[in-house]
Parts: C-alpha cells; structure tokens; sequence
C-alpha cells in the first residue's frame, strides 16, 4: 500500500504572504522541522489514520534528507504567529510497482517526475486557501529546479475534503477503487507543469 497524500520559493529563507495576514509560506531551515514533523505525524495519524509505518514515512522522521539536502527536492511550510501549521513538498522520484500498478509508474518515472507529498494543513488552519498556495508554489519550485516533465501525487479519497480539492486542480490518471479487488483505494493525479513569469512569481 502507497502513502496517502492528504516555486518560485529559494532554497532557505524565501518567503510569501500566504493568503489571510500572519500567514507566511517559505522554504523549511532546519529550525522548522520539528514544527513540520508535528504537522505531518498529526496528520498520519488523525486523517490518514494509518499511524506511523516506516515504510511509507521515513521522510517524516528524517525530513532533512529527504527533502533539504537534495537539490531537486524542496519542503515548503506555512508559519503563523511562530507555529508551523502546514507543509508541503516536493521529491525526485515516482509511484513505485508495486504497490501501485506498473503502467501508473511507467508513466512517472523517477528523476523526471516531481511528486507532490506531505501537503498537510493544520484543521484550525484550513479554508484559508494554504494548501492551493502551497501546490502552486511547489509547481514553481519543480519548474524552476529543472529536468522535469510531469507533476505527480496521488491522495486517499477517505481523507475528507481530499478527492474534490485535487479533482479541482489535476487531472485524474487513475483511481484504484475502480481496479480489480479495489487496488490501494487511492487516487493517482497529474498537476500541469506551470509556465512561470514574473507575475506569477509568488516571491516578487
């Protein structure tokens, strides 16, 4: 079973108003993590509720290597008044086969696909338009990194909210709940690659 998912931003320390006052979106520093980790775990295990599983979440403990150290990688956060209350990120590679079904990873194959993970928005948080700030910024962050040609995520449809946000913004490669035996029960998305320009530049 996959992990169920839920720039124009420099490498450290860029950072946007991110809709209401008091919200700003920005590249993690390492001094974030520990509020990202928070953000995520709180998540695995309230929304998802799947609890920690190594296997799917190791990203989470160590988020520094997965997503900092790398160049091609990013995590993004929101803080407001001092608290990281949302996250979002961006890594080098695809949906694996198994568990997911081959033509789906055929499709997005590692080193040219930037998926989108962890996008995690704190309940008292929402409905501030966060989370479509953070896709758009990470959609600038994988043009602007280089070399790759599709955006990727997929989402568990009994996260609530989940299936009709991203049903708004990507289109729909394939929901498993329609495969045979009902697959992961999760939903494989493609975003379109953004064409960038000063205007739409979140950081000027």
């Amino acid at each position: 079973m996959a992990d169920r998912t839920g720039t124009g931003l420099g490498r450290a320390g860029a950072g946007t108003r991110a809709g209401e006052p008091g919200y700003v979106l920005r590249t993690a520093t390492a001094d974030d993590l520990g509020g990202a980790r928070a953000v995520m775990l709180d998540t695995v295990y309230r929304d998802l509720r799947s609890g920690y599983v190594p296997r799917w979440h190791a990203d989470i403990i160590d988020p520094e290597a997965a997503y900092l150290r790398p160049e091609r990688c990013t995590l993004l956060v929101v803080e407001h008044r001092g608290e990281i209350v949302a996250t979002g990120a961006v890594r080098d590679r695809g949906p694996q086969a198994p568990p997911n079904p081959r033509w789906v990873a055929d499709r997005f194959p590692s080193g040219t696909t930037a998926q989108l993970c962890r996008i995690y928005v704190r309940p008292e948080h929402r409905r501030h338009g966060l989370a479509r700030r953070m896709v758009r910024a990470l959609g600038g962050f994988a043009v602007r990194a280089g070399g790759y040609e599709a955006l990727y995520l997929h989402t568990d449809p009994a996260v609530p909210g989940a299936e009709p946000f991203w049903r708004s913004l990507a289109h729909e490669v394939c929901d498993e709940r329609t495969l045979p035996g009902g697959g992961q029960g999760i939903i494989h998305f493609e975003l379109p690659m953004p064409v960038l320009d000063a205007a739409s530049d979140p950081t000027v």
